[in-house]
C-alpha cells in the first residue's frame, strides 16, 4: 500500500486561536478566513514536512445552521478536494457536542485499518491524548500542528497532549496572517431560510449566561464552584506557555469585556447590535465563551470563579453602554 499522511483539523481550536493571533480575541466572527487557501497551506506543510502525499484533510466542526446541518461555507469546505467535512452539533446553550469523539473514532478507526503512516493533529485538545496513545499503540507517529501566537509559541496546547505526541510543528505564520484577516465590515444579510415545521420540545433548562443577571448568594465557608473554561473549541494553555497569573480585578474584566466587544461591533450590523440590546441579560453564546476563554489566558487560569464569571457577565453589559450608547 501507498504510504500517506493525513490531516485531522478540530476547526474550533484552529479558529479560535487564529482569530487570538489577528484581532486579540478567541472571537470567531472576528476573523475572515480564506478557507481553501487555508487548507491548502496546511496541506502543503504537512507533505513537506512527511515527505508523502496527503491521504485526505479531515475537517471537524459543529453544524453551523439548525439541525447540526452546515451553513453555506461549510458546504463549500466539504466540496474541497481531498477534504472531508465531519459535523458535530451544538447544545441548547451553544456548546459544540460531539466533535471531539469524531475526532478521537476517527483517529482509531484509520489507525486500526492502517490507512496513513503519519497523522497530523491540527488541536490543543487534552481531550485527544488517549486517543492519541491509542493510535500511537498501532505504531503511527501523531504530530501536532499548532497555530502560533503573536510570540511565535504554539497556542492553547495542553501539557498532556503535548507530552504524548510525536512531535510538534507551528502552522505557517505567513499562511494564518494571509488567510485569516480581522474583520472590517459586517457579513452580508444572509439568505432568508424557509421556516421549519413547528416541533414540540422539552423546555431547555436556563444558561448560565440566560442567569448572567441573577447572581446566587455566596457562602461565607465555602469557595465558589469553578466552571471549566477550555474546551474543544479552544484547547487547553499547555504549562510552558502559561502567562504569570494576574488577579482578576474589574479593570481586567473591563480590558477582556472591551477587545470582546470592539471585535463584535466591527462585524456587526446595526440590526444585530439592537437584538443584543433586546436579548439583555442573555448574552450570546459565542460571546459568552469568548469572555471566558479571553479571561482565562489573561489571568492564566484553567478555571474562573464562579463570583469572577458573574461580574464577568455583569460588566459585559456596562462595556457594551459605554462603547455603543
Amino acid at each position: 500500500m501507498r504510504s500517506r499522511c493525513a490531516v485531522y483539523v478540530d476547526v474550533g481550536y484552529l479558529l479560535a486561536a487564529a482569530a487570538t493571533r489577528v484581532t486579540g480575541t478567541s472571537l470567531r466572527s472576528g476573523v475572515h478566513v480564506l478557507y481553501d487557501q487555508l487548507i491548502g497551506a496546511i496541506i502543503e506543510q504537512a507533505e513537506e514536512h512527511s515527505a508523502l502525499p496527503l491521504l485526505r484533510v479531515n475537517w471537524y466542526d459543529s453544524g453551523g445552521r439548525a439541525g447540526s446541518l452546515a451553513d453555506p461555507f461549510q458546504e463549500q469546505i466539504g466540496l474541497l478536494s481531498r477534504v472531508k467535512l465531519r459535523l458535530g452539533r451544538l447544545s441548547n446553550s451553544g456548546e459544540q457536542k460531539g466533535v471531539d469523539l469524531r475526532i478521537g473514532l476517527d483517529l482509531l478507526m484509520h489507525a486500526r485499518n492502517k490507512a496513513v503512516d503519519v497523522i497530523y493533529l491540527v488541536s490543543g485538545d487534552d481531550d485527544l491524548t488517549e486517543a492519541v496513545e491509542e493510535v500511537q499503540g498501532h505504531g503511527i507517529p501523531v504530530i501536532l500542528l499548532a497555530v502560533p501566537d503573536d510570540r511565535g509559541r504554539p497556542h492553547a496546547v495542553s501539557k498532556h497532549l503535548l507530552r504524548e505526541a510525536d512531535g510538534l510543528e507551528l502552522i505557517s505564520t505567513e499562511a494564518i496572517d494571509l488567510f485569516v484577516t480581522k474583520r472590517t465590515h459586517p457579513e452580508p444579510e444572509p439568505e432568508p431560510e424557509p421556516e421549519p415545521e413547528p416541533v414540540a420540545v422539552a423546555p431547555a433548562r436556563p444558561t448560565p449566561a440566560v442567569m448572567a443577571g441573577k447572581r446566587p448568594p455566596r457562602s461565607q465557608d465555602a469557595r465558589p464552584t469553578s466552571a471549566l473554561v477550555y474546551s474543544s473549541a479552544t484547547g487547553e494553555v499547555s504549562m510552558g506557555d502559561i502567562p504569570d497569573e494576574e488577579s482578576v480585578s474589574q479593570s481586567l474584566i473591563d480590558e477582556v469585556c472591551e477587545s470582546v466587544m470592539n471585535t463584535w461591533l466591527r462585524g456587526a450590523r446595526p440590526e444585530q447590535v439592537s437584538e443584543l440590546r433586546r436579548g439583555r441579560p442573555t448574552i450570546p453564546s459565542d460571546i459568552d465563551r469568548a469572555l471566558l476563554t479571553d479571561l482565562s489566558a489573561r489571568t492564566g487560569h484553567y478555571y474562573i470563579e464562579e463570583e469572577d464569571r458573574f461580574q464577568l457577565r455583569d460588566r459585559f453589559w456596562a462595556v457594551l453602554d459605554r462603547l455603543r450608547p
